[in-house]
């Protein structure tokens, strides 16, 4: 499987740091292919999570308070003459904090996510992703593929088990660390104990429901039901796409908006089938404010609340997909099933989705443009879709590693790849088999820095020799 054009610029750069990742192996798996192809990489640990999925030499403990992060990694990414910095959840604080400092040094980031694809995908964009993505809204921008079939990726095997398996690691690892850390950073509470209880509920309530509705998906998909109702598959509690890419303080809102919008224009006829996310059981339950709001507008024998319902299933037998931001907005194009999204989306396009008010939508969804979808499917898979998942198999990083170096007076590479405007658009490279290049990685002064205080030497940063930022015309380059 051919790596997108985000992974081989990625590839380009002789020296990457690595911020938090996903609970589990994939940073480490990660450093260990970039370092196969010739890069220096280091890896910031933030908690006894991060630690225990990443040890070594290029590990980098912060120790320090969050208000000493920005020059912490300021200096840093000078010290160690750091020419990409990577992460996962953009919009974490730390990542948040580091994404503004690399624009300032005019480093790229790079951002990984869950696949905008699925199964078999992760997401790589240079700068952002989702609400932030650089992925464009014009369908020219999107070339004719004529007969050209994308190739199969390799399976990853993601299984939810392994998954909870590695959180409950991270989590035991960040409490038993803890003094190793004492401001550890994560977006969430690192106490295995509640956090554990949490899923023990999500486990009952997945057992209770998975048997109360065991019914329900062959009535939904019967011929006399089949496209005669609505989905809105709820997102995540504190999903970044909620909180930073709509107007809806939460998922409540947006249930009673759409429940609302249902009752006053769809057709008296069908109904409305609000499908739980999945990783959200062990959280939140909205059994009340669904009951709440399908009575206040008089449609509660028209609302079904379900939730372990085979979601492929349901988006092939569903009249349309209602959506604020989520990918499953692309499964459901997938299956020619209109959509229309409520928030910032980055695959908001017209023939894409539905671009009229909601309440339009009850009673004429539209078609969805099969050709433009492939095109548009082609553009993902050869921009930004990694064939690897978080919580499975890798098959990216079982390839044969490449170099990919600059190469003065050429328009030749990686580059050539890539439509994003920035931040390699105009910048040559050329792949240079590893034999042919001479690879230097010694650094003079190249110190570590204090792993227990969450500070930098001082003189690192003022130093006359650092290097200048990388730009379009200071591109990353091997010597």
């Amino acid at each position: 499987m051919p790596h997108p054009a985000s992974f081989l610029s990625l590839l380009t750069h002789r020296r990457t740091l690595l911020l938090q990742g996903p609970m589990g192996p994939f940073f480490a798996r990660l450093a260990a292919y970039l370092e196969h192809c010739g890069q220096r990489v280091y890896k910031v640990n933030f908690n006894g999570g991060d630690r225990f999925f990443f040890r070594g030499d290029r590990a980098l403990d912060f120790t320090g308070r969050i208000e000493a992060w920005p020059e912490w990694l300021r200096r840093l990414l000078i010290l160690k003459r750091i020419e990409a910095v990577v992460l996962f959840g953009q919009t974490r604080p730390v990542h948040e904090v580091a994404r503004r400092i690399a624009a300032q040094l005019e480093l790229p980031v790079y951002v990984f996510e869950e696949g905008y694809l699925r199964p078999d995908y992760v997401t790589l964009e240079i700068g952002g992703v989702n609400g932030c993505s650089r992925v464009p809204k014009d369908p020219a921008a999107f070339p004719d593929v004529g007969s050209a079939r994308l190739p199969e990726p390799v399976p990853t095997y993601q299984r939810f088990r392994l998954m909870l398996l590695q959180a409950s690691a991270y989590f035991t690892a960040a409490s038993l660390l803890a003094r190793r850390y004492p401001h550890q950073v994560h977006h969430r509470p690192l106490n295995p104990l509640p956090e554990g209880l949490r899923w023990l509920r999500g486990g009952c309530r997945k057992l209770i429901n998975g048997w109360r509705q065991r019914e329900l998906l062959p009535q939904l998909t019967s011929p006399a039901m089949s496209k005669r109702w609505f989905l809105l598959p709820l997102q995540v509690h504190n999903d970044s796409q909620i909180v930073h890419h709509s107007r809806y303080p939460c998922m409540d809102e947006v249930i009673e908006e759409v429940v609302a919008s249902f009752a006053a224009h769809a057709d008296p006829e069908h109904l409305l089938v609000i499908k739980h996310h999945p990783m959200d059981r062990a959280y939140r339950d909205y059994t009340e404010v669904i009951r709440v709001a399908a009575r206040a507008c008089d449609v509660a024998h028209r609302v079904l609340y379900v939730h372990d319902l085979h979601l492929p299933t349901l988006l092939k037998h569903a009249r349309g997909v209602i959506t604020v931001n989520s990918t499953t907005g692309l499964q459901s194009l997938f299956h020619r099933t209109p959509v229309t999204t409520l928030g910032d989306c980055f695959y908001a396009i017209e023939g894409l989705v539905h671009m009229g008010p909601l309440n339009h939508f009850w009673r004429e969804p539209g078609q969805v443009d099969e050709e433009l979808f492939r095109r548009f499917r082609h553009y993902l898979v050869r921009q930004n879709q990694l064939n690897a998942s978080f919580y499975g198999r890798t098959p990216a990083f079982d390839s044969t590693p490449l170099h990919l170096a600059h190469a003065p007076g050429t328009d030749e590479g990686a580059s050539s790849l890539i439509s994003q405007p920035f931040p390699l658009a105009d910048v040559p490279a050329a792949a240079v088999p590893v034999s042919s290049v001479a690879v230097s990685l010694q650094v003079p002064g190249d110190e570590e820095p204090h792993a227990n205080d969450g500070a930098l030497p001082p003189a690192a940063a003022a130093s006359s020799s650092a290097p200048q930022p990388w730009s379009r015309n200071n591109p990353a380059r091997l010597q």
